[in-house]
């Protein structure tokens, strides 16, 4: 169903050094990156989509975060949503909700949140 998802940065190089650790957690490699076009994407290591891009925007403006939208990354287990979190946070994200159960969502659902250094809201959730 999903092609792929962009975020727009300011900054490809801060956004590169602070996705490609939390990527590879997830079992994503990076697909490709061009410094100078400004953007880079991520692909599951086992499929060629979803890609996963974070880019400068096309219309030369300013990046910003949107409000109320979030994008889920899906882990394989509860310790991998610990490590991506743990990892998000060493790398200068700012806590959304720390790891834990959402019954209110069911009652297997295991989440965190964070918003990344361009304030872009993630989770990293497993549903097992």
């Amino acid at each position: 169903m999903i092609s792929h998802i962009t975020l727009g940065v300011a900054d490809i190089g801060r956004a590169v050094a602070f996705y490609g650790p939390l990527m590879a957690l997830l079992g994503a490699s990076l697909k490709f990156h061009d410094a100078s076009a400004g953007w880079a994407g991520w692909q599951p290591s086992d499929a060629d989509r979803p890609l996963f891009i974070v880019m400068r925007p096309f219309d030369g403006g300013p990046a910003s975060a949107g409000n109320g939208a979030m994008t889920a990354f899906l882990a394989a287990d509860r310790a991998t949503v610990d490590a991506v979190h743990a990892a998000a946070m060493q790398a200068g994200a700012q806590s959304e909700g720390a790891p834990g159960l959402r019954p209110r969502y069911h009652d297997r659902y295991y989440g965190a949140y964070f918003r990344d250094p361009e304030g872009n809201k993630l989770a990293v959730c497993c549903h097992d």
